[in-house]
């Protein structure tokens, strides 16, 4: 019977102590060994405990408590502290206790948006420059690192996942955003102080993913979708039925409205198609930039080709440039292949039978999700060739077609992990953070909107906005890239959807505290993810030395102020020109076009006049507009004294 009573006993200590040893308070990621709080600021720290549970926080000389709600939520406000560290910031409840060693209070940034801003130091598809001698020298103990993971949802989290807080490291900086990375690095070597970046960012993605439902719903774009969004069912079973119902309607909506497709018919792709009436293009190139215009759906591409007797019927390879999104291509009706793989050229092989004596036809349709949509790559990767050295260049000469345009289409399926639906980033990546105190925000987005540039003139401010009122409605430093060049040089002047977005992006420094790093001089024609994040980092860090912390630096290139009409010329003022104007290479100042009443641009002569530039063309005799570095690669050179180069814009009279 003792015996019995012991292990009763035993049995019941074990059982109930498991409540005892439970953990009581749940921490946010954000709060762990080696984070780092930003100074001068009121800090907020925030959690779980059991409901009406009593928290205590300690923080150097501070001591302060609060009550968990009845959902078991609690926050305490910490007065704000002067840099240094390391200390310990302890969490507490009756039963437990939390000690958060290696505490710095310092500079946090917030570093946001899509895969120039994920792009790491090191990695499968990262290129930066010089990476392996960056990364061996990025031994910096004061710069500590912070990942968000990649997430989605359609309702507003408060948890999200992270590996923690990092030092930097040669180690733990190589899947690091490179830009953050040297934007924080600038910081610490100028202030001496450490250094908090918290990365949420992920490649391809839109803004208005990265933006609140409450603010979307006053955008019209996007009202109806967020409210389509919130009637969504909650649970993920009834969330993947729904898709996979809205994705069968998608499916055969897109098919009937597809001009060049009837039933199992391809027509668009059929030799005897009479595309006469079709618009003539080159490639590579983007149908954004011609006259079609901005679209999302499908464009179809023909092209009519004569083989010699000597080449026909041999087995050939037929060369594509890189499909911006995915592409289906026929060669005399047949289909010969079809990718999803957005930025990788296309090689498809032709049987001997295809390739016939005298006329043949390409045909490839291309779908386009959103943004830009066309080819990237060189004319060369437009080709046709054999094992005998034969070769064919296809680049010149293409007809091209719209196959049906996505705002046509009633159906758009919802898909659970789809970053790109409004809200999901925002939820899953950016609410989590709220209300942890920082300085500011670093962003590098706006590729993935190309197309969309009125709307982004609109939705951006919002976003930034947006994010504002979130953290309690303080105008925080905000600063952004704009968009790098990229693509092929245009020859003479053009309508350009990548220079509209770049517009778009001037246009939101109209928002109090925000600041633009200007990229046009740092691209890659031939990649959307250029190399040198050096630059960009530094950029993003003068604005900020000069703005945020008061050092008395030139912080940005010249910017347009003001612009008069003299005689038969435009006469453009310039801000921030600091000692003066120049060119960077030494020739003639390039990238100013300007147009007459009937709104056609043609190339400038540019004059510099101390902080002015006077513009003038035989072709046009009353100017009244003025584009510079108006392409998606512009031929540009305008910088100042401090060798920081201008930006696109557009001016009018």
């Amino acid at each position: 019977m003792k015996h019995f009573r012991i292990v009763i006993f035993l049995f019941t200590l074990i059982f109930s102590g498991a409540n005892c040893f439970a953990q009581e308070i749940s921490l946010s990621p954000l709060f762990g060994d080696g984070m780092v709080i930003q100074r001068d600021k009121p800090v907020s720290v925030f959690g779980e405990a059991p409901a009406n549970e009593k928290i205590t926080v300690l923080f150097r000389d501070q001591q302060k408590q609060a009550v968990a709600d009845e959902n078991g939520k609690w926050k305490i406000e910490l007065d704000s502290e002067v840099y240094g560290g390391p200390n310990n910031l302890t969490v507490k409840t009756k039963n437990e206790t939390l000690e958060i060693k290696d505490v710095y209070v310092g500079e946090v940034w917030i570093c946001s948006g899509q895969s120039n801003m994920e792009m790491p130091l090191l990695g499968n598809w990262a290129h930066v420059n010089n990476a392996e001698e960056e990364v061996a020298h990025a031994d910096h103990p004061n710069i500590r690192l912070f990942m968000v993971d990649r997430n989605t949802s359609f309702q507003p989290e408060t948890k999200m996942e992270s590996k923690g807080w990092k030092t930097c490291t040669p180690e733990s900086c190589k899947e690091f955003s490179a830009v953050a990375y040297f934007f924080g690095r600038d910081l610490l070597e100028n202030l001496n102080m450490p250094i908090g970046l918290i990365q949420t960012a992920w490649g391809g993605t839109v803004a208005e993913a990265w933006t609140s439902a409450e603010t979307l719903k006053n955008i019209a774009d996007f009202r109806e979708k967020v409210l389509q969004i919130e009637k969504n069912p909650t649970s993920k079973e009834e969330l993947e039925l729904k898709y996979k119902k809205d994705l069968a309607a998608f499916i055969q909506e897109t098919g009937e409205a597809d001009k060049g497709i009837n039933g199992k018919d391809t027509i668009f792709a059929s030799v005897d198609l009479n595309d006469a009436d079709w618009m003539p293009m080159n490639l590579p190139g983007m149908v954004e930039s011609t006259k079609i215009g901005s679209v999302d759906g499908t464009i179809w591409f023909r092209k009519t080709i004569s083989i010699s007797d000597e080449n026909a019927n041999k087995e050939m390879t037929l060369h594509i440039a890189a499909p911006d999104d995915a592409d289906e291509t026929w060669f005399n009706g047949v289909k010969v292949g079809e990718s999803t793989e957005w930025d990788v050229p296309r090689q498809y092989k032709l049987a001997s039978n295809l390739v016939k004596p005298g006329r043949n036809v390409i045909a490839i349709r291309l779908s386009d999700y959103r943004g830009a949509g066309g080819f990237v790559g060189e004319a060369s990767h437009f080709a046709l060739t054999s094992e005998d050295g034969f070769r064919m260049e296809l680049a010149k000469n293409w007809k091209c077609k719209v196959g049906y345009d996505l705002k046509d289409i009633k159906t758009i399926p919802m898909e659970l992990n789809d970053p790109n639906q409004p809200t999901v980033l925002f939820n899953a990546m950016i609410n989590p953070l709220i209300p942890y105190s920082f300085r500011g925000v670093i962003w590098y987005q706006g590729e993935s909107n190309t197309g969309r540039a009125k709307q982004y003139e609109e939705l951006f401010p919002a976003m930034i906005n947006d994010w504002r009122s979130k953290w309690g409605g303080e105008d925080f430093p905000f600063i952004f890239v704009q968009l790098a060049s990229y693509l092929k040089r245009n020859t003479e002047p053009v309508d350009d959807s990548w220079a509209e977005l770049c517009e778009a992006q001037r246009l939101t420094l109209k928002l109090p505290n925000t600041g633009m790093a200007v990229a046009v001089d740092i691209g890659d024609a031939k990649n959307i993810h250029p190399g040198n994040k050096q630059d960009v980092g530094k950029r993003l860090a003068l604005w900020a030395r000069n703005k945020v912390y008061g050092e008395n630096i030139p912080y940005c290139g010249p910017t347009y102020k003001a612009m008069l009409a003299k005689n038969s010329s435009l006469v453009v003022e310039f801000d921030h020109c600091y000692k003066g104007l120049t060119a960077s290479d030494n020739r003639e100042v390039t990238g100013f076009a300007i147009a007459g009443k009937d709104g056609v641009y043609h190339w400038a002569k540019a004059k510099i006049d101390k902080n002015t530039i006077i513009l003038s063309s035989d072709q046009v005799t009353e100017p009244v507009s003025v584009r510079y570095a108006w392409s998606s690669n512009p031929d540009c050179n305008l910088i100042n004294s401090a060798k920081l180069p201008a930006g696109p814009f557009e001016a009018k009279l």
